[in-house]
């Protein structure tokens, strides 16, 4: 009996680079680590250095004849290429090598695939797929070219392709509709989480930055946090307790990568909403690896691909344990973000500092109260401290005195009774 949990893909990782060598490397390394998330094993790595792909087989054709022969040697059962592929490119290069050819945005919907939980996230990416799946029916010749008649078709003689493709097309129109519904529900829970007066914060960052890992510190969270990529699909909102009392909502969200495909941004925009409707951005940056840089920049393109602008952004620097044993001395900065903090979401180190931060937003966004309540309306100030933050009560034999900072919205019923 063959033992089908032991069978593992073996897979070859080929790149073209038009630019930077090192930067071309670290993509490599990254879609290595996709590639083991997603299941597989990688073999081998092959790199052609050319102005840029060849745009009927990604690589030129002594490249080819270099991979087949790699294929042979290391026993690989695939190829992986570290850009997406066009639907010829797929082909031609399936037919060059007579192996299986995935591309960095197949292997990111496998994981997605994987990792997603909720229905609102299996929606997404089934969307995202049927998406990429349309887009590649064109020119898939030989396995397309079944005859199809009857009720249902445009008539005798319909190929499978036309067929497939308005049975894909379909189906999105449905899962649309789907996630439509999802969104109403998203923007009820929305609304009553906004009659709470509470901040809102979504934790955004590149995939494996260690969002979770920071939700779960200060709120006690329980999702999942491992060091994979994409760890984590699905959005969770719980609410932040600081010492003085007050309240945060955070949200984390999927993380961001380099070469994010637009079908995944499309499918995911309704989860990526979260950050658009909150208050604060907390971008968790790896501070410890060395493309950080890089990472920084894919976040903040996204999130202007994204329309998410004019939020107050805290940059927070992330392991900054490990960044201490690089030897580095130029401590990492963000001139670009309104605050910036540097902490171990592992091991609590700067996580008061932080915690200053968001009480530094808090009270900016709040109104100055000082007033006296005669004891009839007692139930103001535990009004006061359940939405803002009370300063003093003094207790007189007319009334309570109270100061306190509280959200510009109630700051008129709270004043003028």
């Amino acid at each position: 009996m063959i033992d089908l949990n032991k069978l593992e893909e073996r897979v070859i990782l080929t790149a073209v680079c038009s630019g930077s060598e090192e930067e071309t490397a670290a993509s490599l390394r990254e879609l290595a680590d996709l590639v083991s998330t997603a299941g597989a094993r990688t073999v081998g790595a092959l790199v052609q250095n050319r102005e840029s792909v060849h745009p009927g087989t990604y690589l030129g054709k002594g490249k080819i004849e270099e991979l087949r022969e790699l294929l042979l040697q290391q026993a690989a059962t695939g190829i992986v290429c570290d850009d997406e592929l066009s639907p010829a490119q797929l082909n031609n290069l399936e037919e060059a090598l007579e192996t299986k050819v995935m591309d960095r945005t197949m292997v990111i919907l496998d994981i997605f695939a994987a990792r997603a939980a909720t229905r609102e996230g299996k929606i997404q990416v089934e969307l995202a797929q049927l998406r990429y799946r349309a887009a590649r029916l064109t020119g898939m010749g030989r396995s397309m070219s079944r005859l199809g008649g009857g009720i249902g078709t445009r008539g005798p003689g319909e190929k499978k392709l036309e067929t497939d493709r308005r049975m894909i097309h379909r189906r999105i129109a449905q899962l649309k509709e789907d996630l439509a519904e999802v969104k109403r529900h998203r923007e009820v829970t929305r609304q009553q989480r906004e009659r709470d007066f509470a901040l809102r914060a979504a934790i955004v960052g590149y995939t494996n930055a260690g969002k979770s890992t920071l939700l779960n510190r200060l709120t006690g969270a329980g999702i999942l946090a491992e060091d994979k990529l994409f760890a984590t699909l699905d959005p969770t909102t719980r609410c932040y307790v600081m010492e003085d009392g007050q309240r945060i909502l955070l949200t984390d969200t999927v993380g961001f990568i380099r070469k994010l495909p637009h079908h995944l941004i499309e499918a995911f925009r309704s989860t990526l909403e979260e950050a658009r409707y909150s208050d604060i951005i907390l971008h968790v940056v790896d501070c410890a690896s060395p493309q950080m840089d890089m990472q920084m920049h894919v976040v903040r393109e996204t999130l202007r691909d994204l329309e998410i602008v004019d939020k107050t952004m805290v940059t927070v620097f992330n392991k900054i344990d490990l960044w201490e044993q690089t030897g580095q001395e130029k401590l990492p900065r963000d001139f670009s973000s309104d605050f910036q903090v540097r902490i171990s979401a592992k091991t609590g180190e700067g996580l008061e500092e932080l915690a200053e931060a968001l009480r530094s937003i808090i009270r900016s966004r709040r109104v100055y109260l000082e007033k006296k309540y005669p004891y009839s309306q007692a139930g103001r100030i535990q009004e006061i401290r359940k939405y803002g933050q009370l300063l003093s009560e003094e207790y007189g034999a007319d009334g309570i005195s109270v100061t306190a900072y509280v959200p510009a919205e109630l700051f008129g019923r709270l004043y003028g009774e």
